[in-house]
């Protein structure tokens, strides 16, 4: 079941948005997200949070500039989803441009799993030679790898923004936003954004050095296109800081002021960089550079990301769409069988969901997991065999479920039971002996149903609620699409009751719909749904401005109907 219901809002924070000169609708959009000073939208960029307030970040600084004049070796190991990938391009090319010496190693998970293991580390020794390890987007947990470094003399600076466990590694330095006593402002950095960062506190301390001056220094704004994509992909919360990154390399897209990586993904995902959109980021060019990740090895997707040649990005990004199509195709499968496996699972009596089977591939768990909670709104965890007497499991949680937490309290329970874990509050991944898969899913559904009532496992759609007939026109749609939204700032939903006009079935998967609303008439479109409504429906929509034989009109995105 879903309920829809209207997002609560402060009238006076409204009227003080309107007062600084913002739309009507925007004002009471914004201030239902929380928002209290319209200074919050700026995205200039000197209106980030500055680099010093980041724990440590001053003597990863001192420690890389010196590093670099000593003409030390590095090699990042990079994380091998999208977030790993943008980061790693990042700290090549930005490091590279302050005249550091490094390479990249990224491990392939079905051989090396997560982060920086021994054998990652033994790894990077033989094919490397490295004096420093630099790991982006992971590290935090590396406990064992960086131990490993460490005896071998190799220096370790993590650059991480996952969830630290109760022990940290014994790096050299480690800049991460969520490790203890770090106050930075944004907990919500992905990991591309920490190695921005660094790179910025790098760039200051070189100056200080006189190194560079304002005039001779490297441009790395030149990076955010990267920065946006990472974060983005990642699905962290879009708070105000993260929202001037991302809005900085959306203008940088539009302009065409992009990597020729970032060019090349636009063009083999059918997209138009000139209107670039976070969408796009999350669903058509974020896919495409993970699918490597899954089902291949991520070092292609770096390189397409590092190159500054247009036809070898051009062909590595038609050979990252051709693995996506595979994806698909895996995950479709996969989908099947999941649901043939729940065929007999009753949300009614259940707060969690585990699956396994021994045929799945390990690299598509994921999406499979996000798609059965999305179909169940249940904390899901599908589990693929692992080789050896193990499986692995992906994980993706709904709101109010934090899923670490849950797995961290699984294994305080029973000690023995989980091997390995870590992630996020909605996403996290873990390794079982494959004879444990029982004990595990009612350790899990204990801790569900305890943690979890009625009322949360209940679907709630939060609108926007009602929108006025004179705001549907593609001048309000262009005012809503000039902001950046996503993960904790979401984009605008309207709900308001309709006649419907007319309906039929499209690709037997989609609603196609001619909606009324005091008299006049609208299109719309409910992707992913075949059921037909009645004659009067209450509809759940977003506005967008679809483009057909040259013209431009009002289209409804329908999330969700029900009867008037």
């Amino acid at each position: 079941m879903t309920r829809i219901v209207v997002r609560p809002y402060s009238a006076s924070d409204a009227e003080r948005l309107l007062q600084s000169g913002l739309h009507p609708v925007m004002a009471r959009i914004f201030a239902s997200r929380g928002l209290l000073d319209a200074r919050e939208l700026v995205s200039d960029l000197t209106a980030l949070i500055p680099p010093p307030g980041l724990l440590h970040i001053d003597a990863a600084a001192g420690y890389l500039a010196d590093a670099i004049a000593a003409h030390k070796k590095m090699v990042i190991v990079a994380d091998y989803d999208c977030d790993g990938a943008t980061a790693c391009a990042v700290g090549l090319r930005g490091l590279r441009a302050l005249g550091a010496e490094i390479d990249f190693i990224v491990p392939n998970r079905f051989e090396y799993g997560y982060g920086l293991t021994p054998e990652i580390v033994k790894l990077a020794v033989r094919e490397k030679s490295p004096d420093i390890i630099v790991t982006v987007d992971n590290g935090i947990a590396s406990i064992d790898g960086v131990a490993e470094a460490n005896r071998r003399g190799i220096d370790v600076v993590v650059t991480d923004h996952h969830l630290p466990g109760d022990k940290l590694p014994a790096a050299r330095v480690i800049v991460n936003p969520n490790q203890p006593h770090c106050g930075f402002p944004s907990k919500n950095l992905a990991g591309v954004g920490v190695m921005f960062y660094v790179l910025l506190a790098l760039r200051a301390e070189m100056r200080k050095r006189g190194i560079f001056d304002a005039n001779t220094q490297p441009k790395l704004d030149s990076l955010l296109d990267l920065v946006a994509l990472g974060t983005v992909a990642d699905v962290v919360k879009l708070d105000a800081n993260n929202r001037i990154l991302v809005a900085q390399g959306l203008k940088r897209m539009r302009a065409g002021r992009m990597h020729e990586g970032i060019a090349a993904l636009f063009r083999a995902a059918g997209r138009e960089a000139r209107r670039a959109s976070p969408f796009d980021l999350g669903f058509a060019l974020g896919p495409r550079l993970n699918a490597a990740g899954r089902l291949a090895d991520m070092s292609l997707g770096i390189e397409c990301l590092t190159t500054d040649d247009p036809g070898r990005a051009w062909a590595i990004a038609q050979q990252l769409d051709e693995i996506n199509r595979e994806r698909r195709t895996i995950e479709a499968d996969m989908q099947e069988t999941a649901l043939h496996l729940l065929d007999s699972f009753d949300p009614q009596n259940k707060s969690t969901i585990s699956v396994f089977d021994a045929g799945w591939h390990q690299g598509v768990i994921g999406i499979v997991a996000s798609r059965l909670k999305d179909r169940f709104y249940r904390p899901t965890i599908t589990f693929a065999d692992a080789g050896n007497g193990w499986i692995k499991g992906s994980g993706r949680s709904i709101a109010g479920f934090h899923l670490r937490d849950a797995l961290d309290l699984v294994s305080k329970h029973a000690p023995t039971l989980i091997d390995k874990f870590g992630g996020h509050a909605m996403a996290a991944g873990l390794t079982i002996r494959a004879d444990a898969f029982d004990a595990f899913s009612q350790a899990f559904e204990a801790v569900g149903s305890e943690w979890l009532d009625d009322n949360q496992l209940e679907r709630v759609l939060e609108t926007d609620g009602s929108l006025e007939l004179p705001y549907f026109n593609t001048q309000f749609i262009d005012i809503i699409n000039n902001q950046v939204w996503g993960q904790g700032f979401a984009p605008p939903v309207f709900c308001d009751e309709f006649r419907v006009v007319n309906q039929r079935i499209l690709k037997e998967r989609h609603l196609k719909l001619t909606l009324e609303k005091d008299g006049q008439q609208f299109d719309a479109i409910w992707f992913g749904n075949s059921d037909s409504l009645p004659s009067h429906a209450r509809v759940a929509y977003r506005l967008d401005a679809n483009e057909f034989n040259g013209r431009t009109r009002v289209q409804l995105l329908v999330e969700h109907a029900e009867a008037a």
